[in-house]
Protein backbone atom coordinates (compact mmCIF):
# COMPACT_ATOMS: atom_id res chain seq x y z
CA UNK A 1 0.00 0.00 0.00
CA UNK A 2 2.80 2.43 0.89
CA UNK A 3 4.66 1.79 -2.38
CA UNK A 4 1.48 2.21 -4.39
CA UNK A 5 0.66 5.53 -2.68
CA UNK A 6 4.20 6.82 -3.20
CA UNK A 7 4.13 5.85 -6.87
CA UNK A 8 0.84 7.70 -7.42
CA UNK A 9 2.06 10.86 -5.69
CA UNK A 10 5.36 10.91 -7.58
CA UNK A 11 3.31 10.60 -10.79
CA UNK A 12 1.26 13.62 -9.73
CA UNK A 13 -2.00 11.94 -8.70
CA UNK A 14 -4.06 14.77 -7.18
CA UNK A 15 -6.61 12.61 -5.36
CA UNK A 16 -3.93 10.53 -3.64
CA UNK A 17 -1.99 13.63 -2.60
CA UNK A 18 -5.14 15.32 -1.28
CA UNK A 19 -6.04 12.27 0.80
CA UNK A 20 -2.51 12.01 2.18
CA UNK A 21 -2.42 15.69 3.18
CA UNK A 22 -5.81 15.30 4.84
CA UNK A 23 -4.51 12.32 6.80
CA UNK A 24 -1.37 14.27 7.72
CA UNK A 25 -3.52 17.14 8.98
CA UNK A 26 -5.62 14.66 10.97
CA UNK A 27 -2.42 13.11 12.37
CA UNK A 28 -3.18 9.60 11.11
CA UNK A 29 -0.24 7.41 12.26
CA UNK A 30 -0.01 5.47 8.98
CA UNK A 31 1.15 8.60 7.13
CA UNK A 32 4.59 8.37 8.72
CA UNK A 33 5.64 5.39 6.60
CA UNK A 34 4.49 7.11 3.42
CA UNK A 35 6.36 10.32 4.29
CA UNK A 36 9.49 8.28 4.98
CA UNK A 37 9.29 6.77 1.51
CA UNK A 38 8.59 10.15 -0.13
CA UNK A 39 11.61 11.88 1.38
CA UNK A 40 13.96 10.76 -1.39
CA UNK A 41 11.79 12.51 -3.99
CA UNK A 42 11.86 15.93 -2.28
CA UNK A 43 14.22 18.90 -2.42
CA UNK A 44 13.56 20.12 -5.97
CA UNK A 45 10.77 22.69 -5.54
CA UNK A 46 11.31 26.41 -5.00
CA UNK A 47 9.38 27.46 -1.90
CA UNK A 48 7.95 30.95 -1.44
CA UNK A 49 6.48 32.11 1.84
CA UNK A 50 3.83 34.84 1.85
CA UNK A 51 2.86 36.34 5.19
CA UNK A 52 1.26 39.46 6.57
CA UNK A 53 -1.48 40.71 8.86
CA UNK A 54 -5.08 39.62 8.22
CA UNK A 55 -6.80 41.65 5.50
CA UNK A 56 -3.71 42.87 3.66
CA UNK A 57 -4.55 40.86 0.54
CA UNK A 58 -2.23 37.86 0.82
CA UNK A 59 -4.67 35.44 -0.81
CA UNK A 60 -5.36 37.81 -3.70
CA UNK A 61 -1.64 38.24 -4.30
CA UNK A 62 -1.08 34.47 -4.21
CA UNK A 63 -3.99 33.97 -6.61
CA UNK A 64 -2.43 36.40 -9.09
CA UNK A 65 1.01 34.84 -8.64
CA UNK A 66 -0.40 31.42 -9.50
CA UNK A 67 -2.03 32.88 -12.62
CA UNK A 68 1.19 34.42 -13.90
CA UNK A 69 3.31 31.37 -13.05
CA UNK A 70 0.90 29.16 -14.98
CA UNK A 71 1.04 31.54 -17.96
CA UNK A 72 4.78 30.83 -17.93
CA UNK A 73 4.15 27.09 -17.91
CA UNK A 74 5.19 26.48 -14.29
CA UNK A 75 3.51 23.92 -12.04
CA UNK A 76 2.37 25.33 -8.71
CA UNK A 77 1.34 24.08 -5.30
CA UNK A 78 -0.32 26.34 -2.73
CA UNK A 79 -0.65 25.69 0.99
CA UNK A 80 -2.81 28.24 2.79
CA UNK A 81 -2.72 28.04 6.58
CA UNK A 82 -5.93 29.23 8.27
CA UNK A 83 -6.59 29.91 11.97
CA UNK A 84 -8.29 27.18 13.96
CA UNK A 85 -11.36 27.81 16.06
CA UNK A 86 -10.53 27.27 19.76
CA UNK A 87 -14.05 25.92 20.23
CA UNK A 88 -14.80 23.63 17.27
CA UNK A 89 -11.21 22.90 16.20
CA UNK A 90 -12.18 23.70 12.61
CA UNK A 91 -11.08 26.41 10.21
CA UNK A 92 -12.90 28.58 7.69
CA UNK A 93 -10.42 27.69 4.94
CA UNK A 94 -11.43 30.79 3.00
CA UNK A 95 -8.20 31.01 1.02
CA UNK A 96 -9.23 28.07 -1.15
CA UNK A 97 -12.50 29.87 -1.94
CA UNK A 98 -10.62 32.92 -3.19
CA UNK A 99 -8.56 30.81 -5.61
CA UNK A 100 -11.41 28.84 -7.16
CA UNK A 101 -10.53 29.86 -10.72
CA UNK A 102 -7.53 27.51 -10.58
CA UNK A 103 -9.53 24.52 -9.34
CA UNK A 104 -9.82 22.93 -12.81
CA UNK A 105 -6.13 23.34 -13.62
CA UNK A 106 -4.41 19.97 -13.18
CA UNK A 107 -1.04 21.65 -12.79
CA UNK A 108 -2.18 23.65 -9.75
CA UNK A 109 -2.72 22.06 -6.35
CA UNK A 110 -4.33 24.22 -3.66
CA UNK A 111 -4.83 23.03 -0.13
CA UNK A 112 -5.91 24.83 3.03
CA UNK A 113 -4.57 23.67 6.38
CA UNK A 114 -5.66 24.54 9.90
CA UNK A 115 -3.15 25.85 12.44
CA UNK A 116 -4.42 23.43 15.13
CA UNK A 117 -3.56 26.10 17.70
CA UNK A 118 0.08 26.21 16.59
CA UNK A 119 1.86 29.54 16.91
CA UNK A 120 4.54 30.57 14.47
CA UNK A 121 2.55 30.45 11.26
CA UNK A 122 3.74 26.93 10.37
CA UNK A 123 2.68 23.57 11.72
CA UNK A 124 4.28 20.16 11.42
CA UNK A 125 1.43 19.27 9.08
CA UNK A 126 2.42 22.17 6.83
CA UNK A 127 6.05 21.05 6.67
CA UNK A 128 4.97 17.52 5.76
CA UNK A 129 2.49 18.84 3.17
CA UNK A 130 5.32 20.81 1.55
CA UNK A 131 7.19 17.52 1.13
CA UNK A 132 4.14 15.94 -0.52
CA UNK A 133 3.82 18.76 -3.07
CA UNK A 134 7.57 18.67 -3.64
CA UNK A 135 7.43 14.93 -4.34
CA UNK A 136 4.52 15.55 -6.75
CA UNK A 137 6.91 17.57 -8.88
CA UNK A 138 5.54 21.06 -8.27
CA UNK A 139 8.15 23.56 -9.42
CA UNK A 140 6.89 26.33 -7.14
CA UNK A 141 5.27 25.89 -3.74
CA UNK A 142 3.66 28.97 -2.19
CA UNK A 143 2.98 28.85 1.54
CA UNK A 144 0.58 31.49 2.81
CA UNK A 145 0.61 31.72 6.59
CA UNK A 146 -2.11 32.78 8.97
CA UNK A 147 -0.72 36.27 9.53
CA UNK A 148 1.94 38.27 11.32
CA UNK A 149 2.18 38.15 15.10
CA UNK A 150 4.87 38.54 17.72
CA UNK A 151 6.40 35.12 17.09
CA UNK A 152 5.22 34.20 13.60
CA UNK A 153 8.53 34.31 11.76
CA UNK A 154 9.18 30.57 11.43
CA UNK A 155 8.23 30.70 7.77
CA UNK A 156 11.48 32.48 6.89
CA UNK A 157 13.51 29.50 8.08
CA UNK A 158 11.62 26.98 5.95
CA UNK A 159 11.26 28.74 2.59
CA UNK A 160 13.66 30.14 0.01
CA UNK A 161 12.04 33.56 -0.37
CA UNK A 162 9.90 35.33 2.24
CA UNK A 163 7.39 37.91 0.99
CA UNK A 164 5.92 40.28 3.59
CA UNK A 165 2.67 41.97 2.58
CA UNK A 166 1.62 45.25 4.20
CA UNK A 167 -1.01 47.84 3.40
CA UNK A 168 -0.95 51.59 4.04
CA UNK A 169 -2.73 53.06 7.03
CA UNK A 170 -2.92 50.05 9.35
CA UNK A 171 0.23 50.67 11.36
CA UNK A 172 1.92 47.63 9.87
CA UNK A 173 5.31 49.29 9.94
CA UNK A 174 5.10 49.45 13.73
CA UNK A 175 3.94 45.83 13.94
CA UNK A 176 6.80 44.78 11.68
CA UNK A 177 9.34 46.12 14.17
CA UNK A 178 7.54 44.60 17.17
CA UNK A 179 7.25 41.17 15.60
CA UNK A 180 10.73 41.05 14.11
CA UNK A 181 9.18 40.67 10.69
CA UNK A 182 11.47 43.28 9.18
CA UNK A 183 14.50 41.08 9.78
CA UNK A 184 13.06 38.06 7.96
CA UNK A 185 11.49 39.71 4.91
CA UNK A 186 13.28 39.31 1.58
CA UNK A 187 10.67 41.24 -0.38
CA UNK A 188 8.10 43.71 0.93
CA UNK A 189 4.86 44.24 -0.98
CA UNK A 190 2.86 47.38 -0.26
CA UNK A 191 -0.53 46.20 -1.44
CA UNK A 192 -3.54 48.45 -2.13
CA UNK A 193 -1.04 51.02 -3.37
CA UNK A 194 -3.83 53.24 -4.65
CA UNK A 195 -4.44 54.37 -1.07
CA UNK A 196 -3.22 57.87 -0.14
CA UNK A 197 -0.66 56.68 2.43
CA UNK A 198 1.07 54.19 0.13
CA UNK A 199 4.06 56.41 -0.61
CA UNK A 200 4.50 57.06 3.10
CA UNK A 201 4.59 53.32 3.81
CA UNK A 202 7.22 52.82 1.10
CA UNK A 203 9.31 55.68 2.47
CA UNK A 204 9.17 54.21 5.95
CA UNK A 205 10.19 50.74 4.79
CA UNK A 206 12.99 52.20 2.69
CA UNK A 207 14.34 54.15 5.66
CA UNK A 208 14.37 51.00 7.78
CA UNK A 209 16.24 49.10 5.06
CA UNK A 210 18.78 51.93 4.80
CA UNK A 211 19.43 51.72 8.54
CA UNK A 212 20.41 48.06 8.16
CA UNK A 213 22.43 48.33 4.94
CA UNK A 214 25.54 46.85 6.55
CA UNK A 215 23.63 43.79 7.71
CA UNK A 216 22.07 43.23 4.30
CA UNK A 217 25.38 43.77 2.54
CA UNK A 218 26.93 40.97 4.58
CA UNK A 219 24.02 38.70 3.67
CA UNK A 220 24.28 39.48 -0.02
CA UNK A 221 20.68 40.64 -0.46
CA UNK A 222 18.96 43.93 0.29
CA UNK A 223 15.17 43.62 0.69
CA UNK A 224 13.21 45.18 -2.13
CA UNK A 225 9.86 46.98 -2.03
CA UNK A 226 7.10 46.39 -4.56
CA UNK A 227 3.99 48.54 -4.84
CA UNK A 228 0.98 46.49 -5.91
CA UNK A 229 -2.75 46.53 -6.46
CA UNK A 230 -3.44 42.81 -6.40
CA UNK A 231 -7.12 43.12 -7.32
CA UNK A 232 -6.10 44.82 -10.57
CA UNK A 233 -3.09 42.51 -11.10
CA UNK A 234 -0.71 45.46 -10.80
CA UNK A 235 2.77 44.78 -9.44
CA UNK A 236 2.50 40.97 -9.60
CA UNK A 237 4.87 40.57 -12.55
CA UNK A 238 7.34 42.85 -10.80
CA UNK A 239 7.00 40.71 -7.66
CA UNK A 240 7.70 37.48 -9.55
CA UNK A 241 10.69 39.09 -11.28
CA UNK A 242 12.04 40.15 -7.89
CA UNK A 243 11.53 36.63 -6.52
CA UNK A 244 13.47 35.24 -9.47
CA UNK A 245 16.22 37.80 -8.86
CA UNK A 246 16.34 36.76 -5.22
CA UNK A 247 16.53 33.14 -6.31
CA UNK A 248 19.62 33.90 -8.34
CA UNK A 249 21.24 35.98 -5.62
CA UNK A 250 24.17 34.87 -3.49
CA UNK A 251 21.97 34.64 -0.42
CA UNK A 252 19.59 32.14 -1.95
CA UNK A 253 22.55 30.27 -3.40
CA UNK A 254 23.69 29.74 0.18
CA UNK A 255 20.16 28.95 1.36
CA UNK A 256 19.66 26.24 -1.23
CA UNK A 257 22.62 24.44 0.32
CA UNK A 258 23.00 25.57 3.93
CA UNK A 259 19.37 26.62 4.21
CA UNK A 260 18.22 23.11 3.50
CA UNK A 261 20.12 22.03 6.59
CA UNK A 262 18.29 24.67 8.64
CA UNK A 263 14.97 23.49 7.24
CA UNK A 264 15.84 19.89 8.05
CA UNK A 265 16.90 20.95 11.55
CA UNK A 266 13.55 22.71 12.11
CA UNK A 267 11.53 19.79 10.78
CA UNK A 268 13.41 17.22 12.86
CA UNK A 269 13.26 19.40 15.99
CA UNK A 270 9.52 19.94 15.56
CA UNK A 271 8.94 16.22 15.10
CA UNK A 272 10.90 15.35 18.23
CA UNK A 273 9.19 18.09 20.24
CA UNK A 274 5.75 17.02 19.08
CA UNK A 275 6.38 13.34 19.87
CA UNK A 276 7.92 14.13 23.25
CA UNK A 277 5.10 16.41 24.31
CA UNK A 278 2.40 14.03 23.13
CA UNK A 279 3.91 10.88 24.63
CA UNK A 280 4.98 12.54 27.88
CA UNK A 281 1.61 14.18 28.43
CA UNK A 282 -0.25 10.97 27.70
CA UNK A 283 1.90 9.01 30.15
CA UNK A 284 1.64 11.58 32.92
CA UNK A 285 -1.99 12.63 32.61
CA UNK A 286 -3.11 9.04 32.12
CA UNK A 287 -1.49 7.82 35.34
CA UNK A 288 -3.34 7.32 38.66
CA UNK A 289 -0.71 9.48 40.37
CA UNK A 290 -1.75 12.46 38.25
CA UNK A 291 -5.29 12.30 39.65
CA UNK A 292 -3.90 11.99 43.20
CA UNK A 293 -1.78 15.09 42.68
CA UNK A 294 -4.88 16.94 41.49
CA UNK A 295 -6.61 15.97 44.73
CA UNK A 296 -3.62 17.19 46.76
CA UNK A 297 -3.58 20.50 44.90
CA UNK A 298 -7.30 20.99 45.49
CA UNK A 299 -6.83 20.20 49.19
CA UNK A 300 -3.91 22.65 49.36
CA UNK A 301 -1.59 19.94 50.69
CA UNK A 302 0.60 20.22 47.60
CA UNK A 303 1.30 23.19 45.32
CA UNK A 304 1.18 22.73 41.51
CA UNK A 305 4.85 23.67 41.08
CA UNK A 306 6.06 20.91 43.38
CA UNK A 307 3.60 18.50 41.77
CA UNK A 308 4.99 19.34 38.33
CA UNK A 309 8.59 18.86 39.51
CA UNK A 310 7.82 15.51 41.09
CA UNK A 311 5.83 14.18 38.14
CA UNK A 312 8.55 15.14 35.65
CA UNK A 313 11.32 13.80 37.90
CA UNK A 314 9.49 10.50 38.10
CA UNK A 315 9.19 10.46 34.31
CA UNK A 316 12.84 11.33 33.62
CA UNK A 317 14.65 9.59 36.46
CA UNK A 318 12.17 6.84 37.31
CA UNK A 319 11.67 8.05 40.88
CA UNK A 320 8.77 6.68 42.85
CA UNK A 321 5.83 8.95 43.51
CA UNK A 322 3.98 9.60 46.74
CA UNK A 323 1.63 12.54 46.11
CA UNK A 324 0.58 12.87 49.74
CA UNK A 325 4.10 12.90 51.18
CA UNK A 326 5.57 16.05 52.72
CA UNK A 327 2.39 18.11 52.80
CA UNK A 328 2.86 21.59 51.45
CA UNK A 329 1.28 24.02 53.89
CA UNK A 330 0.38 27.26 52.22
CA UNK A 331 -0.95 30.09 54.34
CA UNK A 332 -3.71 32.25 52.99
CA UNK A 333 -2.99 34.93 55.57
CA UNK A 334 -0.01 37.23 54.86
CA UNK A 335 0.08 38.42 58.47
CA UNK A 336 0.17 34.92 59.93
CA UNK A 337 3.47 34.25 61.68
CA UNK A 338 5.39 30.99 61.75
Amino acid sequence: MVNNTVKKIVNGDVMTAAKLIRDIDDQVPETREILKALHGYTGKAYIIGVTGAPGVGKSTIVDQMVRDLRLNGKTVGVLAVDPTSPFSGGAILGDRIRMQRHSLDKEVFIRSLATRGQFGGLTQSTLSAIDVLDAMGKEYIIVETVGVGQGEVDIARCVHTTVIVVVPGLGDHVQAIKAGIFEVGDIFVVNKADRPEAERAVTYLRSMIDLAKKKFKNEGWEPSIIMAEALNNKGIIELLNEIEKHRRSKKVGDILVAGKRDSARIQLTEMIKSRLIEETLNRITGSPEFEKYLDCIMERTKDPYTACDELLSAMVFGLSLDPCSAPNRTSNHPDEKD
